[in-house]
């Protein structure tokens, strides 16, 4: 169960109506939700792979930068070159996987048409770090050693104060 605060700070971040939340994910150090997870099937129907969904705009807009700046090609020539990096980032794949099939099942949903997809190019590619970051978040460091790297690239974005200041209900 998500709270309305909670509700609020994340369409704020989004500027949307949030869509198939599950729950936080995680939480900036600032309080607000800066990850959350999704259902693997949106209510409209539509299947939704991105089960860790990076909300913060400050963050986003950093890593935004960093895929600018070719980080994602160097870690993709990191994971042709380095089988132990390859290896974790496979199992970072699978952890993925795990995690949205148990969200799914206590959904009470079935996504077949994205079985065994995760999301930023995971387990051999590397094409969003949004993503990567937001799966370091919410699972922990050490599960995804390229989402780990993209926050320690990030620095503090939450140093500044909230990104957002919802409304009190």
């Amino acid at each position: 169960m998500i709270e309305p605060r909670d509700e609020a700070a994340i369409a704020s971040q989004l500027g949307r109506e949030p869509r198939g939340i599950h729950e936080v994910g995680h939480r900036c150090p600032c309080g607000n939700p800066d990850v959350v997870t999704t259902e693997p099937r949106l209510p409209n129907g539509t299947p939704f792979p991105t089960t860790f969904y990076l909300t913060c705009p400050r963050a986003a807009s950093r890593i935004g930068t960093l895929e600018g700046s070719g980080l994602m090609k160097e870690m993709q020539d990191r994971l042709a070159t380095d089988p132990e990096l390859a290896q974790h980032y496979a199992a970072a794949h699978e952890r993925y996987l795990e995690a949205r099939d148990a969200i799914g099942r206590e959904a009470g949903l079935d996504v077949p048409e994205i079985a065994g997809i995760s999301a930023g190019g995971m387990p051999d590619r590397v094409k969003c770090l949004h993503v990567l970051a937001g799966q370091s978040l919410a699972q922990g460091r050490g599960v995804n050693p390229l989402g780990d790297e993209v926050l320690d690239a990030l620095g503090e974005w939450w140093s500044s104060g909230p990104c957002v200041e919802p409304a009190d209900d």
